[in-house]
C-alpha cells in the first residue's frame, strides 16, 4: 500500500514554489534594462490607452520582480498566486487578442534576453509557464516559508488530500 503522505511531495511543492518565483523575477528584471522599448511594445498591443500604457509598462516588471521574491520567500503565497494567476491570464489575453488581431510584435515576455513574436507558440509556452503559479493558488506550497514561519499555515503539499 502507498504511504499516503509521501515525504518527498513537500520538497516538489517547494520546487513548484520557486520556479514560480525564478519566472517572474527573470521576467520582470529582464524588462527594466530596455523600459523605453518595453512601453513602446506595450502599446503596440493595442489594448490600453495609451495614457495608461506607459505607466503599465514602467510599473510591471517591478511587480513582476515582488510576485516572484514573495513566492521566493513563501510569503502570502496564496494571495501573491492569485495576482500572478489573474496576470497571467491578462498577458495570455493581450497575446491571444494580438495574434489573432494579425498584429506581429514581440510578445515582450521576457524583455530582451528572449524575443519571439506573438503567436501558438508564444502563448503555449507562456500557458505552461504560469503553470506552477496557479499551483501555488490551488495547493500553497510552504515548505521552507514565511507562511508557515510567521503564521503556521499549513502545506498543502503535505497530506492526502493532494495525493487523492
Amino acid at each position: 500500500m502507498a504511504d499516503p503522505d509521501p515525504h518527498w511531495l513537500p520538497w516538489l511543492g517547494f520546487a513548484l514554489r520557486l520556479a514560480a518565483a525564478a519566472v517572474w523575477i527573470v521576467s520582470g528584471a529582464a524588462k527594466i534594462p530596455q523600459i523605453g522599448t518595453f512601453q513602446i511594445l506595450v502599446q503596440r498591443y493595442g489594448i490600453l490607452p495609451d495614457v495608461l500604457a506607459g505607466p503599465f509598462a514602467f510599473i510591471l516588471p517591478f511587480l513582476e520582480i515582488g510576485i516572484g521574491l514573495y513566492l521566493a520567500a513563501g510569503l502570502l503565497v496564496r494571495g501573491v498566486a492569485l495576482a500572478g494567476t489573474l496576470l497571467f491570464v491578462a498577458f495570455l489575453t493581450a497575446q491571444v487578442s494580438a495574434w489573432a488581431r494579425g498584429i506581429a510584435l514581440d510578445c515582450g515576455c521576457f524583455g530582451s534576453l528572449l524575443q519571439s513574436t506573438v503567436g501558438p507558440l508564444t502563448i503555449v509556452r507562456d500557458f505552461c509557464l504560469g503553470i506552477p503559479t496557479f499551483v501555488m493558488l490551488a495547493f500553497p506550497a510552504r515548505r521552507l516559508s514565511l507562511d508557515k514561519r510567521l503564521f503556521d499555515a499549513p502545506d498543502s503539499f503535505r497530506g492526502s488530500r493532494l495525493v487523492r
